[in-house]
């Protein structure tokens, strides 16, 4: 308790920095280079350019609140949707509105809802764990049973599990256009356990990838004002202790029927547990331990901790997105069931005070945790295909080139604004050695290929 006590004392004194130094201005991919959406339509795997503008548009300031412009498109690859879903990721011109200056919420904490419970730094729009279906009085049939209906707050469904069908490779899908992620947004192929094959046909990052031995990268925040940051953070809250997988202090019941809540409580039974209604497809088959926060790299009922972070060495309360050891999504993801602080940020129709426009740094080039990003090549050696993956996000567009020995250039290919992977195609290249060349605005990287057919 007296470490808490200290760093919301430091988090108070923090708060007094500038707004040209607040993250919750200066965090965001902007769009400088005026980079398009891009989508796959199925059966083809060759993207189409959009028109609407990607990542975030620009960032006005007051005293007391950030206002962020999006259209709601990542720079990534978005689609298909291969569970039916008909809609394609369109501009929502939207306009969020934060906090500079979050607060804890002392009263009974506020439910996350379905919707918009936050924004992605690229402008993309962060939902919570369901779909909005529940059991209970639903109006539709799913493998011979009544769910299907509009959810009534019994045997919620979860969307991560429900839906893994309709993601695509970023782990992400359109509600009515309002393209949106769940769930930790680091493509399904690079997690070390490999549960979906959309990328196989329609490869594509997402917004960051995971990194065991750095401090993962600021994603967003939530509508209480309060960060969200990738899977690993540092171990111990004062930032010592080394790198570590943030863990989820949510666990799977060991329940046969639904006829209880967690808590013991009765409720109105839903479908026995079974391969059609598996454990984990509704939220109510989880239960919190609050023992388990007694380590430190376990979060809160929130899921998230206070702690420090490179974005706030006085320290800050923050949400970590968690995946479980094969780096696959665990509940309850992001946020939630419930918002830490007073959730009084939200999407807004337009802005009514007077406002600053930010202007994002020039130069910038990466969106360093450290100063120099690790990069991996794979596969090396190689036959079809390169992919160039970085550790860090990628705040303009990077010039990736691919070289002969005799220096001659062979391809070129561009790392986009906001993304972290990269690919060349290699089947009408001979075999041999090959140099990739990267170019990040601040400095040069040179990494040897191998190419055999």
């Amino acid at each position: 308790m007296k470490k808490v006590s200290i760093l919301i004392a430091c988090l108070s004194s923090g708060i007094m920095a500038t707004a040209q130094t607040n993250p919750v201005i200066t965090k965001w991919l902007f769009n400088t280079s005026g980079i398009k959406g891009r989508h796959y339509s199925a059966p083809s795997s060759t993207p189409i350019l959009d028109a609407d503008s990607a990542n975030v548009q620009t960032c006005l300031y007051s005293s007391s609140w950030s206002y962020v412009r999006t259209k709601g498109v990542p720079a990534y690859i978005t689609g298909p949707f291969l569970d039916g879903n008909p809609s394609i990721t369109t501009s929502q011109n939207a306009i969020f509105k934060l906090p500079l200056t979050p607060a804890p919420n002392t009263g009974t904490p506020t439910a996350t809802t379905g919707g918009d419970i936050g924004i992605f730094i690229n402008g993309v729009a962060m939902f919570d764990y369901r779909d909005g279906v529940s059991w209970k009085n639903s109006t539709s049939a799913l493998a011979g049973g009544p769910l299907g209906g509009m959810g009534d707050g019994v045997w919620n469904r979860d969307a991560v599990v429900a839906e893994k069908g309709g993601f695509d490779c970023s782990k992400g899908h359109p509600a009515m256009g309002n393209y949106h992620h769940h769930q930790n947004p680091s493509a399904f192929n690079l997690d070390l356990s490999v549960i979906s094959n959309v990328c196989v046909l329609y490869a594509a990052d997402a917004l960051y990838t995971i990194d065991s031995a750095h401090h993962s990268p600021l994603l967003g925040f939530a509508f209480d004002g309060y960060p969200v940051y990738g899977a690993y953070g540092y171990k111990n809250v004062d930032g010592t202790g080394g790198i570590v997988r943030m863990k989820s202090s949510y666990s799977l019941r060991s329940i046969t029927t639904r006829t209880t809540y967690a808590g013991g409580g009765s409720v109105t039974p839903g479908p026995a547990v079974s391969t059609t209604y598996p454990l984990g497809l509704f939220r109510e088959d989880y239960q919190y331990n609050p023992t388990s926060t007694a380590t430190p790299d376990y979060l809160d009922d929130h899921n998230g901790r206070f702690c420090i972070t490179p974005e706030y060495p006085l320290g800050t309360y923050a949400y970590f997105c968690t995946v479980d050891a094969n780096w696959n999504s665990a509940y309850p993801y992001m946020i939630g069931p419930t918002y830490y602080g007073i959730k009084s940020g939200g999407k807004v129709p337009s802005i009514t005070e007077a406002v600053t426009p930010y202007t994002p740094p020039v130069t910038a080039g990466i969106n360093n945790i450290n100063e120099q990003p690790s990069i991996n090549i794979f596969p090396n050696p190689a036959s079809d295909l390169i992919a160039i993956q970085l550790s860090n996000l990628t705040t303009r567009d990077i010039e990736i080139s691919l070289y002969n020995l005799a220096g001659r250039l062979v391809q070129q290919t561009t790392l986009y604004q906001g993304s972290t992977i990269a690919y060349f195609d290699t089947r009408t290249i001979y075999d041999g050695e090959y140099v990739v060349k990267i170019n990040t605005g601040t400095s040069q990287m040179s990494r040897k290929v191998t190419i055999i057919k």
